[in-house]
């Protein structure tokens, strides 16, 4: 499985548990045949697993907003970019940015990639 794939299951996996008590295992068993591919794996158990200071860190950068409030799509990406950005050593950060606007195209709408970039990039220059 590429990435880019990884990553869009990980969103339905992650979209699918968001506000439910599914244990993960059960998501992905919906989401996915066969042998599990180790990155989507990450993506989700790690998304899930340090969500809540994903989500300490979201409501510092969101103006105006409550995470509550965002539509699920942009709340769910928005999870899983952070995770990458701070947990996944592995891919640089503009490359997560990159595909968490490009999961917002393919999921949600323009308005949706627009408003993450402008989040993920507030949440990259404060890190600097």
């Amino acid at each position: 499985m590429k990435r880019r794939e990884a990553r869009e299951k990980a969103v339905q996996t992650l979209f699918q548990l968001d506000g439910t008590t599914l244990p993960v295992e059960e998501a992905i068993s919906y989401i996915t045949e066969g042998p599990i591919d180790s990155f989507y794996e990450m993506l989700v158990k790690g998304t899930r697993e340090k969500q809540e200071a994903i989500d300490k860190i979201l409501i510092e950068k969101l103006e105006n907003w409550s995470l509550d409030r965002l539509p699920k799509i942009e709340r769910t990406v928005l999870r899983l970019a952070v995770f990458e950005l701070l947990y996944n050593e592995d891919v640089p950060h503009k490359v997560a940015v990159n595909e968490a606007i490009e999961l917002c195209k393919t999921f949600g709408d323009e308005k949706s990639g627009r408003f993450v970039n402008g989040v993920l990039s507030k949440f990259e220059q404060q890190r600097m």
